[in-house]
């Protein structure tokens, strides 16, 4: 069964939806209906990756995300923060997150120290960016699946060497700038899930929500981007691609349960 992991960006200037849920009564209102409309998770972030995104600091990332935390604790939902700052990390274990979301693949000793104390899974990211934010660099894709597999392979070992258990670990190969400044990238990637997902054996989280290979392929702008997202969520679901992070969970969740009903049928 595929995870559907409903984006909630409280920031100023994420590339898709910012400012639009920085006030935390349009956070709670949007939370509540992406749990609605059929997400298994939450992923929170209050930090922008996008190239033109702001870098915060820990001191407010925290700020942002203690308020709605605060509200949503009390109504159980599964939380999951976007977060790749130690002191970020610590914090929202300490209120009952229940998964982190690192977009630098738990590069900083300070969060695998934090986290080797806990029990939640991790999903760890690949870039090729050197920082944080994304990258519009124009790169090649002939060498991307190996590229991939080695930092895995590492990030792995020494995970689990620092007491992160392997079976604690998702993967994430990125999308988007993170891979390059053309769509090239990012359809090897989605190409070859079957093939990166056997090589570890390990659960695959993917989100290529209204990401620029699609804009790009499609000659879209950021808010006419959803049938294309929809086509590649569908296509990764059939990978059997294990989380789905996205911000239009309801025509997703719809159809995850028309392909599982096609499937099931005897």
């Amino acid at each position: 069964m595929v995870n559907i992991v409903g984006i909630l960006n409280i920031t100023s200037d994420s590339f898709s939806d910012g400012g639009l849920f920085l006030e935390l009564v349009d956070a709670v209102e949007k939370a509540r209906s992406l749990i609605t409309e059929g997400a298994n998770w939450l992923d929170i972030g209050a930090e922008a990756s996008n190239p033109e995104g702001e870098k915060i600091s820990a001191r407010k990332e925290i700020e942002r995300l203690a308020v709605i935390l605060k509200v949503l604790k009390p109504e159980k939902f599964r939380i999951s923060i976007d977060t790749y700052k130690p002191e970020v990390i610590k914090y929202v274990l300490q209120h009952g997150v229940k998964m982190i979301n690192d977009i630098t693949g738990l590069k900083n000793p300070e969060s695998i120290e934090i986290l080797s104390g806990s029990k939640v899974p991790v999903v760890i990211m690949f870039a090729r960016n050197k920082n944080p934010h994304a990258e519009k660099t124009t790169r090649s894709y002939t060498t991307l699946l190996d590229e991939i597999k080695s930092f895995f392979e590492e990030r792995l070992n020494t995970l689990s060497k620092a007491g992160i258990k392997t079976d604690r670990i998702i993967l994430d190969p990125g999308m988007g700038f993170f891979l390059g400044g053309t769509p090239e990238p990012s359809l090897k990637v989605l190409k070859n899930l079957k093939e990166l997902k056997k090589s570890f054996n390990r659960p695959l989280f993917i989100s290529t929500s209204r990401k620029s290979f699609i804009g790009s392929v499609l000659n879209r702008p950021v808010r006419e981007r959803n049938y294309g997202t929809l086509a590649t969520e569908i296509w990764a679901y059939l990978q059997g691609v294990d989380y789905i992070r996205t911000h239009d969970v309801k025509p997703l969740n719809d159809a995850v349960k028309m392909l599982q009903a096609i499937q099931d049928i005897k």
